[in-house]
Order: structure tokens, then C-alpha cells, then sequence
């Protein structure tokens, strides 16, 4: 069984304009001269955290994380303005550029699995490899699953929490309800809004409830940025088409792909990783018995680190 490598420091932090307002946290760890990999984070709003850093061998990898628009450090926090797919990919596309790299690795969860799929599919020549989490495919029906009815009939104590902040009126469209208040102009009602959302999700991420995991989400910084970052993507369908990802698959089917989803992940159903699996079957599938959501669970720390391992070798 791997376990994650040991914590390291970045040896390079910078803030890079992408306009629009925007300014987007870049740090680099790990071997300057190895291989490039960027980790793309989960949400979307998740941000960054030092510990994911440590799925990747600071001998063999240039580690690179970022954290993007509105979330983490960048800035401004939890802005919705000029946020939007489209944006990420060309944000990804602009720290590949500055930082002067052919190509790279692409290595990214839940949310950070569907940017990854999209930048690639957008620009195919400039990713090596993907190594892909909690596959999440962002059609109304996934987000349907979580935010309307699905995940509500595994976890109904937590969902009676969530759901608890609507009046039953509204009901019908949870997603919009919750976009209202996370756009209100009243402070107290977006913050309290936005950790009932975040708490929400961090519930549902773990297969055996994690005190620790919830406490990050419920942070009222990553909360913020989160609840309205995903609300506002959501509502918006994450501005792409409906099935896009699996209808652009065969543009990227020369990518060396490893796929990790937990059996039981009730954030995104493993229905999606074998969905994508059938449009990419050269790829590597590898269903993770009891295992939920989260990145930090073991059987998913194992395949993850194995897989970063296996192209650290067939990649150099």
C-alpha cells in the first residue's frame, strides 16, 4: 500500500495576470528540471493545499499548483466575474506558456478531472498524460445528483442539514435556491448559505465520515469561494455542452490516461469513470473498493501515487 510522499516546501511562488481582473496564485515544488506535472484542483473553488504536493516524487516531478480564478489565493476572492470555463482553459494554457513548458502532465479530481479533460481536448499536443480522480463529467444529471435528488436518499440526516436552509417552496430547484442566496447583497445570508453548501459536499466525500474533511470545507474562506464559485458554474451548466466531454473523447485517446474512482463515491457516482472509460479504452480504470470521493482516502492515495510513479518511469 503507498502513502503520500513527504510534505515539501515550494521553491517558487508567483502571481500571474491572466486580465480580466484576475490575478491567479502559481508555486513550484519539487525537481526544476523534472517532469512537468500541474495538479488542478477540485470545485470548482476549491483552491489549493499543501498536501497535494505529495501524490508526486519530488525527485522526479516539477510539481506545479494553481489555484484558480476567485479561489485560494488568488485574487479577487471568490469573484463570479469573467469565471468561466472557458477562462480556466485559457488560464491553464497561459501558466504553461509563462513558465516556458512544451508539455506536461495533467493530474486532477472531481472538478479538476473535468478541467483536465477539457484543457486536453482543447489543446492536445500539450499533454503527456493524465492521471484523473472522482471522474465528474459536469451533465445536468451529475449535478442533478448531488444537488436535487440522489445523493439525498444515502445521506438524508445531512441532506435534512442542507436542505433545511430553503424554504420548502422552493424545493423544486435546490440549485438555483442556494445561487440566489450565495449571490445575495446580504453578508450573513451568503455566508451562511455557503458553509451549509460546503458542509454539505464535505459529508458526502468520505466513505467513513472524516471530522477533518468537513472542518476544511466548512472554513469560511474555502466555503466562500466554493458554494458560490460552484453554484454560479452550475447554474450556468459549467458552460459547456451537455456530454461534452465524452463527444470530444476520441481527439484525446493518444493520451496515456489512468483513471481512479472510488466504488462508493456518492459525489460523483463511478458510473461516470466507466462512462469515459468506454469513449477512452485504452486507458487504465482502477475502481477502488471502499473508497468514496475524497483524494486522501488510502486505496485512492495508493492508486494515485502508483499511477504518478508509473509515468514518472514511462514518461522520462
Amino acid at each position: 500500500m503507498r502513502i503520500l510522499y513527504p510534505d515539501i516546501h515550494p521553491y517558487k511562488e508567483q502571481m500571474l495576470d491572466v486580465g480580466d481582473g484576475h490575478s491567479i496564485y502559481i508555486e513550484e515544488s519539487g525537481n526544476a528540471e523534472g517532469l512537468p506535472v500541474l495538479f488542478v484542483h477540485g470545485g470548482p473553488g476549491g483552491g489549493t493545499s499543501n498536501a497535494q504536493r505529495s501524490f508526486f516524487n519530488p525527485e522526479k516531478y516539477r510539481i506545479i499548483l494553481f489555484d484558480q480564478r476567485g479561489c485560494g489565493r488568488s485574487q479577487p476572492h471568490a469573484s463570479l466575474e469573467h469565471n468561466t470555463t472557458a477562462h480556466l482553459i485559457a488560464d491553464i494554457e497561459k501558466i504553461r506558456s509563462h513558465l516556458n513548458i512544451e508539455q506536461w502532465m495533467l493530474f486532477g479530481g472531481s472538478w479538476g478531472s473535468t478541467l483536465s479533460l477539457l484543457y486536453a481536448q482543447a489543446f492536445p499536443d500539450r499533454v503527456n498524460g493524465l492521471i484523473l480522480r472522482g471522474i465528474f463529467l459536469s451533465r445536468q444529471q451529475d449535478i442533478h445528483w448531488l444537488y436535487q435528488h440522489g445523493a439525498g436518499v444515502i445521506f438524508p440526516d445531512y441532506w435534512q442539514d442542507f436542505i433545511h436552509k430553503i424554504p420548502v417552496t422552493e424545493h423544486n430547484n435546490l440549485l438555483h435556491a442556494y445561487y440566489q442566496r450565495l449571490t445575495s447583497d446580504n453578508e450573513l445570508e451568503r455566508m451562511s448559505a455557503a458553509k451549509a453548501w460546503s458542509i454539505w459536499e464535505g459529508r458526502c466525500s468520505t466513505l467513513v465520515p472524516n471530522a477533518d474533511t468537513v472542518e476544511h470545507f466548512s472554513d469560511p474562506h474555502i466555503a466562500l469561494s466554493m458554494a458560490r464559485i460552484e453554484a454560479h458554474y452550475f447554474v450556468n451548466n459549467s458552460f459547456i455542452e451537455e456530454n461534452q466531454i465524452l463527444d470530444n473523447a476520441a481527439c484525446i485517446a493518444h493520451i496515456p490516461t489512468i483513471l481512479v474512482h472510488g466504488r462508493y463515491d456518492m459525489v460523483c457516482p463511478v458510473q461516470q469513470a466507466y462512462e469515459l472509460h468506454r469513449q477512452l479504452p485504452q486507458a487504465e480504470l482502477h475502481i477502488v473498493r471502499e473508497a468514496g470521493h475524497s483524494a486522501y482516502e488510502k486505496g485512492i492515495i495508493n492508486n494515485l501515487v502508483c499511477a504518478t510513479d508509473q509515468f514518472a518511469e514511462s514518461l522520462a
